[in-house]
């Protein structure tokens, strides 16, 4: 039987990749998608979820609006020197002809959960406010979700979107201390591993040549991805950070893993920066009783981009 999913995103370039990668995979079964601002606004985001699936030809999946800004603090204005004005490398695609449900993410979430106890993973893509608020409004559903999944934090390595900070988690930190307190599987695909999966120029180049629309947007959609990646980051190539959640869901054996409590840094000059709780201390009574979170820090890069472009290639 398929894993039931739940996609929480903000697309965004990569988003769009992890996006079609789960379509992609049969083993995979997408119930439905939640939107959140981040590399764009909310509303922008949503609109790019609805065209994605338009796209994928998969119309059937619900699209519930998310949040639209942090709960601590103002939305910072998204990521447009990364993925474009619109998310999706400024390709200005046309509006989706069809909407979002009514319900708002976090319902929606619990909704689905409640519904399935035991059988719903959430894998975020984003900023973890609509988890948050998920768990704030109804905090059982902890006991009933079968593992959240996120791309996101930085352990034991410097950050992206500040010296301290992943982007994600960064974008809301207060959203993800209250879902890494969550009483559920956690696993963290931070940057400690998604850095580690490169896909090169000429690896990139391949997904021109797959024949599909899916993997046509994608390779459009790269090309100011890739832009970005050189000129900003002086790199031929990309990182892999959104897919490796879907490829951890696929093949777990692929990676690596140390598991700790974590906390967020919600103040100063480390805000956002995920800290795990390496227990050398007797001074870490901020982590005491929270949950081991399990965080990837290795991974066989070239077996987890070969699974991606088989799938993209379908």
């Amino acid at each position: 039987m398929a894993r039931k999913i739940i996609i929480d995103t903000d697309p965004g370039i990569d988003d769009a990749m992890a996006l079609f990668y789960a379509l992609d995979s049969p083993e995979l079964d997408v119930v439905g998608l939640t939107t959140i601002f981040g590399n764009a606004s909310t509303e922008t985001c949503t609109l790019n979820a609805l065209r994605l699936l338009e796209i994928a030809g998969r119309t059937d999946i619900p699209v519930a609006v998310g949040c639209d800004r942090p709960l601590a603090m103002p939305f910072q204005g998204g990521a447009a020197f990364v993925h474009g004005a619109d998310g999706q490398g400024n390709v200005h695609l046309p509006l989706p002809q069809i909407k979002p449900i009514s319900r708002h993410a976090a319902q929606f979430i619990i909704d689905t959960v409640m519904k399935a106890p035991g059988e719903v993973t959430l894998v975020a893509f984003a900023p973890l406010t609509n988890l948050a608020m998920a768990l704030l409004l109804q905090p059982e559903i902890a006991h009933y979700i079968q593992e959240i999944v996120l791309m996101g934090g930085n352990a034991f390595v410097p950050g992206n979107a500040t010296p301290t900070a992943e982007a994600n988690i960064w974008n809301d930190p207060e959203a993800a201390d209250i879902v890494f307190g969550a009483d559920c599987p956690i696993t963290m695909m931070g940057l400690d591993v998604t850095e580690k999966i490169y896909a090169s120029s000429d690896v990139l180049d391949r997904i021109r040549t797959f024949d599909n629309p899916k993997a046509q947007h994608i390779a459009r959609i790269l090309e100011y991805y890739r832009m970005f990646y050189r000129e900003r980051v002086g790199l031929n190539g990309i990182y892999i950070h959104d897919s490796t959640t879907i490829t951890y869901l696929l093949a777990p054996a692929l990676f690596k893993f140390v598991n700790y409590p974590v906390r967020v840094e919600t103040v100063g000059y480390g805000r956002g920066k995920t800290w795990p709780a390496l227990g050398r201390s007797e001074n870490e009574t901020a982590w005491q009783g929270r949950r081991e979170i399990r965080i990837g820090i290795e991974v066989d890069a070239e077996k987890a981009i070969q699974l991606e472009l088989e799938r993209l290639a379908r």
